[in-house]
Parts: C-alpha cells; structure tokens; sequence
C-alpha cells in the first residue's frame, strides 16, 4: 500500500483527533464519537455493499449482534469489557457468514437478498425483545465502573480517540482490499457475476468473506456504542435506524471509495445538528434533512461526494492544462 493512499487517512485522523485537545465541551466530543460509530457501521456496510455490490437492508443485524454480545458477556458471564469487546466483533462477523451462506448459496442478490437481511434484522430485534437473556424490552445496562480496564474513562475524550483508532483501522483495511486481489475479486463480483465466474473467480467465497468483514466491523461499531452509552435494548440494536444510516451515509461519501462513509457521516449528522440548531427541537427534522441531502445526491451527485470532488478535480485539472 503507498503513502499515497494513507496521506488522506492520516491527515482526516489527524484533523478529527486534534478536536477534543481544543474543545471540551461534552455535546461537541458526544457527536463526535457517535458519528464516528455511525461512519465504522457504514464502512461495514460499504465494504459488501459499496465494493461488492451486496446491498444490504438490515445491518441491524451485525451491529446488535455485537452491541448484545459485549453487553451479554459482561453483565451475565462477568467476561472482561475488552475480552467482550472482541468477541463482539467476532458474534458479528460469524453472524454475517451464517446468513451470507444461507442467502448466497439460495442465489439470492439485488433486492432479493437487500429483503432478506432486513428480515433476519427483523427476527433479531423480536427474540431479543422477548427473551429474558437480553433482558426483554428493558434491555441491558452495563454496571458503571470508570476504570480503563473496564472499557471506562472519566473523559469522553479518550473514546473519541478510540473510536477514531477504529475507523482509521478499518480504513487503511478498506483501503488494502482495494488494491488487494481480493478487492479486484469483489468488485468484478459485483460488475458482473457471471463473468467473474467464467474467469475462474470463486464467487460464493469471495461474497462470504465480504459479509464476514462487514458484519465484525459493524458489530465493532454495536460494541462500541454499548461500553459508551452502558445501555442497550432491542429497538436500538436492531433498529432499522442503524440499518439506515449505515446505508445512507456511504451513498451520500460516495460507496466504493475508502472515505466515503466518514465524508457521509460527518456530513449526515453535520447537517442533522445544524438543522436542529436553526429549526428548534422538531422532531424528526433531522430526518427531513437526511431526505433532502439524499435526494440531492442522487440528482446531482451519484457517486457522492468523493466522486463529486473527483469529477471537479478533473474539471479543473482539464481547464488548467487547456
């Protein structure tokens, strides 16, 4: 991988980590860690749907599975935070392969398959709104005990720092599947299916290792949101509110591309606050501004805006040549 590629990692890590060492307050460092939980969900998503063409409905279903797994194996099996965290991260990815076996070897794809993981996102939310393990409908809290062994700080500055970790990990990770072999794989899945095949592309294996990476990194996201908020329950882990904004948020950056999902988060939550701010406690405005930012995407830049600026640069470029 060149230093090329990394530069715009390292400098968007440097610029979002420089922020808490200036500003304290705590509604600046609460947005910042959760729009940055909210970019990790979406690059789990973009790397299925965004490289691999697999769009998903229900990523719902990744990021309650690792937000349950760390909340369940701390409160009910005394398991160490990290320990929990981890192995989050691990429920979720075998999660994303048990129901990309079931799918993809069904042929499922397109819309057909879009339905089907927001039906076993569905699924997930009723069990676990039933069952006494998750703790029903009032849901788990994780005990407070602020200490770094326990995934704990006194500072919300520290799990802006960790949750920026994360994204620029899963980041330089995104951005060696796309020059790896296995990204030139995925993406000629996604191009054309059967071509791929006719060229010796294993597809279904391809197609399951996608789903596992998407599925670990978006339950890294469900994880994280339980050792910040401590608290979980089964409408915010399987919510089709998670599943939407993992989703808009790369089509807005620009799907396929390694900083899209950060560019759309920043961006969605950017402008949901702002709207907030100028149009009072609404409820559901934010919502209404997601609407319209999706709308003008779609119009006026497809590719989002990192294809947006790309289409810009090369204007440019073109005319200072000319």
């Amino acid at each position: 991988m060149t230093g090329r590629a990394l530069l715009p990692i390292l400098l968007a890590a440097i610029l979002i980590g420089a922020i808490p060492l200036f500003v304290t307050a705590n509604t600046v460092l609460n947005f910042l860690v959760f729009t940055l939980i909210i970019a990790l969900a979406a690059q789990g998503w973009n790397i299925l749907g965004g490289y691999g063409g697999q769009f998903s409905f229900g990523h719902a279903a990744f990021f309650g599975t690792g937000a349950y797994a760390a909340a369940i194996l701390q409160t009910r099996f005394g398991i160490n935070a990290w320990a929990a965290f981890c192995l989050g991260i691990a429920a979720g990815a075998a999660i994303g392969w048990i129901i990309g076996y079931l799918s993809f070897r069904s042929g499922l794809r397109g819309s057909y398959f879009a339905l089907v993981t927001l039906a076993f996102a569905e699924v997930f939310r009723i069990l676990a709104n039933a069952s006494a393990v998750t703790g029903g409908a009032a849901g788990l809290l994780v005990k407070l005990d602020v200490r770094p062994e326990n995934f704990q700080f006194s500072s919300r500055a520290v799990f802006v720092w960790i949750a920026l970790a994360l994204v620029v990990a899963v980041l330089v990770l995104t951005a060696w599947i796309e020059r790896s072999r296995f990204g030139a794989q995925l993406v000629a899945v996604r191009e054309n299916e059967g071509a791929a095949r006719a060229l010796g592309v294993d597809a279904l294996r391809v197609k399951l290792l996608a789903i596992a990476l998407s599925g670990g990194v978006t339950a890294a996201a469900g994880a994280l949101y339980v050792q910040y908020f401590l608290y979980i329950d089964a409408t915010i882990a399987y919510g089709t509110w998670i599943s939407v904004e993992a989703l808009l948020a790369p089509i807005i950056g620009g799907a396929g591309t390694v900083l899209g999902p950060l560019v759309g988060a920043v961006t969605l939550h950017g402008l949901g606050e702002i709207t907030k701010t100028l149009a009072g406690r609404v409820p559901g405005i934010d919502l209404v501004a997601f609407g319209a930012l999706l709308i003008v995407a779609v119009a006026f830049a497809p590719d989002g805006i990192i294809g947006l600026a790309r289409r810009l640069r090369a204007r440019i470029g073109r005319g200072g040549g000319a």
